[in-house]
């Protein structure tokens, strides 16, 4: 299984983003997708994460903000980030958990500062 993420960059307070993640390989018809953070000095921190089915799960801190979505044909993963805070600088890797498994893909960098 192989994870490819893209979108991260550069906004602004108050700007947006989009992620996206596509997974290829062996991909298993029951899986979770879902994107983790990992900011400076930090651990990393579960963002949000939805199963094929589309159940969705977010933290605390992104609720209202940010809209995770998936397409089971593409086996895409996206993350919406609208409303960015400083805070929410960090690099995003998004995840694919399978058969008792967990891929990760490589990191994406997203930095939100005036």
């Amino acid at each position: 299984v192989q994870l490819q993420a893209s979108g991260g960059g550069s906004v602004q307070p108050g700007g947006s983003l989009r992620l996206a993640c596509a997974a290829s390989g062996s991909i298993a018809r029951l899986n979770v997708m879902g994107w983790y953070r990992q900011a400076p000095g930090k651990q990393r921190e579960l963002v949000a994460r939805i199963t094929s089915s589309g159940i969705t799960n977010y933290a605390d801190s992104v609720k209202g903000r940010f809209t995770i979505s998936r397409d089971n044909a593409k086996n895409t993963v996206y993350l919406q980030m609208n409303g960015l805070k400083p805070e929410d600088t960090a690099v995003y890797y998004c995840s694919l958990f399978q058969l008792s498994v967990d891929h990760w893909g490589q990191g994406t960098l997203v930095t939100v500062s005036s």
